[in-house]
């Protein structure tokens, strides 16, 4: 009788770690040609959020509205925080992405490069601003998103 209450308490304990598990756990997938959502985060060093956000406009965001025309993306959208928070969560601007489907949102573009050469002919220029854009990063991170409203 001892073993038998002893397993049945595992089974609930081990039941009870594994709910939580699954509810965090990476987001059900959606159909092969459904949309597909990712949000980019940018932290960036104090003092330089509108550098950044200058140098994003003028040399990543029309790239973004490039894509879009093929039909690749189906929307971008620009987030600033109204508030500020702890300085472990702090994000400056998150760029929410939502592509075709998740295939196009995780292979490479082939368009891309003759995009980026089309968009920006002074490569030098181009390439400066881009890597000092990265500089003033403290922090980018990815994170797909799966919308689990339910259906009415």
């Amino acid at each position: 009788m001892r073993r038998i209450l002893l397993a049945v308490l595992a089974v609930v304990f081990a039941a009870s770690f594994a709910a939580p598990l699954r509810a965090q756990g990476a987001p059900p997938q959606t159909g092969a040609d459904q949309p597909y959502t990712i949000e980019y985060y940018y932290k960036c060093q104090w003092g330089h959020q509108q550098e950044f956000l200058q140098l994003f406009l003028k040399n990543h965001y029309p790239l973004l509205k490039k894509i879009q025309a093929t039909g690749r993306i189906l929307s971008v959208k620009i987030d600033s925080p109204a508030y500020h928070t702890t300085e472990d969560g702090r994000w400056d601007y998150r760029v929410t992405i939502r592509y075709k489907n998740s295939t196009v949102a995780t292979t490479t573009n082939p368009d891309e490069e003759g995009f980026i050469k089309e968009l920006w002919p002074d490569q030098p220029t181009y390439q400066k601003e881009e890597q000092r854009r990265f500089e003033i990063l403290l922090g980018h991170w990815d994170l797909p998103v799966t919308e689990i409203t339910p259906a009415k």
